[in-house]
């Protein structure tokens, strides 16, 4: 049934797009669930009771029929479940209700969005946890794949515990635009990452890519002169890996020169696409590819430019780890994003944690089991910027 559009509760005035997004979404999530009998929790937000409605309904299509159980449900067939009796093969709930008062053993899966308070966030008013070091993903912070990240914490907007809804939760959706949701984080036990994992990343950056510049670009010059502190090698070789619309591409081709050589990967075509409107590709070869696995050979690069790149990636030390690889010994990686954590943190009214991968400790661990020797690292208000160096094999 992938790839049909079905017809889903409330889905009237969608466009064929965001249809199809939503059935892709709907997919996954119903492969996702393991055979047999499975309980499971859709949590976060008003939007919980249609996600758990467009599923039911999904599954039911596909042969797969469930229980709906809400905060409606009588407290005499509540209980029944709570205990265990009566289960078809997959008991899907939602609400507060059920949220604190599980069923016995738990629930085998809990599904979390990730909503806006409001509901008013479209996917042509990309969220700043979109271009955030310490946002997204995807799907994103986590090398397990099994709990969420940060912003997935800060932006639940369900009034649960934060800190034990991420605990607990097994699927990240981001519905911040009800019209378009995403998956963002998917735990590796349920299906494997290559399953989902670009895809629902195109889909992600890809509505947003037209507007990015608009929204962004004023943050050209502090690019630029991330560029120029970092020094890079007149005549060399210089990456940069999600370079998105390719914000950081002039800069760096002044860098290396008419000699030099740039090339600007990014996973979303969309987002190369912008950087040819924008006249971007005339510093660069533009090239799509997946940062864990570059389309490069070994000791390629002099010099790799990572702006808002790890955060968004499954597992951190894996993707320095493919930098470097692309790297010669003795080149420079470059972290870069044009705010600080802390000004990031804030915007997204959080705390940030001492284990986050873009903490100093942390990231210097890191570079080092990757490969890297972290050189600088200056964490200030207006923007993130460190620089490691390859070490020898």
């Amino acid at each position: 049934m992938a790839g049909d559009v079905l017809h889903v509760p409330g889905s009237r005035g969608l466009t064929g797009e965001q249809a199809r997004r939503w059935t892709e979404v709907l997919d996954h999530l119903a492969a996702a669930l393991p055979a047999g009998a499975v309980t499971v929790l859709v949590d976060g937000g008003p939007l919980a009771g249609v996600v758990a409605d467009r599923l039911s309904d999904h599954l039911a299509a596909a042969g797969r029929p469930c229980v709906r159980l809400t905060d409606r449900t009588p407290p005499a067939d509540a209980e029944t479940w709570r205990a265990g009796r009566g289960r078809p093969a997959i008991a899907l709930a939602d609400g507060p209700g059920w949220r604190a008062h599980p069923p016995n053993g738990g629930w085998d899966v809990v599904i979390r969005l990730r909503t806006r308070p409001n509901g008013s966030t479209r996917h042509n008013e990309p969220a700043h946890a979109a271009d955030g070091i310490d946002g997204a993903h995807a799907a994103d912070i986590a090398n397990t794949g099994d709990s969420t990240n940060a912003a997935d914490i800060a932006n639940t907007a369900d009034g649960a515990d934060s800190a034990n809804a991420a605990q607990a939760a097994d699927i990240v959706v981001d519905l911040r635009d009800p019209d378009w949701p995403v998956i963002r984080q998917l735990a590796e036990r349920l299906a494997p990452r290559e399953r989902w994992y670009v895809g629902e990343s195109r889909a992600f950056f890809g509505v947003r890519a037209a507007s990015w510049d608009a929204r962004f670009g004023d943050d050209l010059p502090a690019y630029a002169a991330a560029v120029r502190e970092a020094r890079l090698p007149a005549g060399g070789v210089a990456v940069d890996v999600g370079c998105g619309t390719g914000r950081a591409l002039p800069a760096l081709r002044q860098a290396v020169g008419p000699g030099g050589i740039v090339i600007g990967l990014d996973l979303t075509p969309q987002m190369l696409a912008a950087a040819v409107a924008h006249g971007r590709d005339s510093a660069a070869a533009l090239l799509i590819g997946d940062a864990r696995h570059l389309p490069l050979r070994d000791a390629t690069a002099d010099v790799v430019f990572a702006a808002g790149l790890l955060t968004h990636l499954p597992d951190p030390v894996a993707g320095l780890r493919e930098l470097a690889r692309v790297t010669r010994p003795g080149g420079r990686l470059v972290i870069f994003h044009p705010s600080g954590r802390a000004a990031l943190a804030a915007r997204h009214g959080r705390v940030l944690g001492p284990e986050e991968p873009l903490a100093e400790v942390p990231l210097q661990r890191s570079a080092l089991r990757a490969g890297w020797h972290l050189d600088g690292y200056d964490d200030a208000a207006h923007r993130f910027l460190a620089i490691a160096t390859r070490r020898p094999d």
